[in-house]
């Protein structure tokens, strides 16, 4: 990363920030997860594998995973209209990593459990 003016603050266009930016919402790990596992899949049906995510955010988080080009939308001209929604190759090529990142959580899940407990018990009392 480099810094790009004279308070040493890091470049607008920093290209970790920007992924993070995408990936730092509550969403879009998830979705891409269950599509890179269950793939093609209709609104509703990602709606129900989910379970607790509003129609409105899972719509926002679909089209911003499709702006970066993680995500595709096939419409099919079908009375009701028919969309279904899949990674392309480049969420494709992010599964590998997602998969990575949760099987460390979940083996160090216990042990941040414990430190976050300590914590708070410190700053209570």
């Amino acid at each position: 990363m480099k810094n790009n003016n004279e308070n040493n603050s890091p470049h607008p266009n920093c290209s970790i920030r920007h992924i993070l930016d995408r990936f730092g919402d509550k969403w879009s790990i998830l979705i891409i997860s269950i599509l890179g596992h269950v793939g093609k899949q209709r609104f509703n049906e990602l709606n129900g594998q989910i379970g607790d995510i509003s129609q409105k955010m899972l719509t926002v988080t679909l089209r911003s995973l499709e702006a970066d080009g993680l995500v595709s939308r096939k419409l099919y001209p079908e009375i009701p209209p028919r969309v279904e929604y899949e990674l392309t190759d480049l969420g494709r090529s992010l599964l590998p990593h997602i998969e990575q990142l949760a099987g460390w959580a979940e083996q160090h899940m216990e042990c941040i459990l414990k430190n976050r407990a300590k914590y708070a018990q410190n700053k209570a009392g």
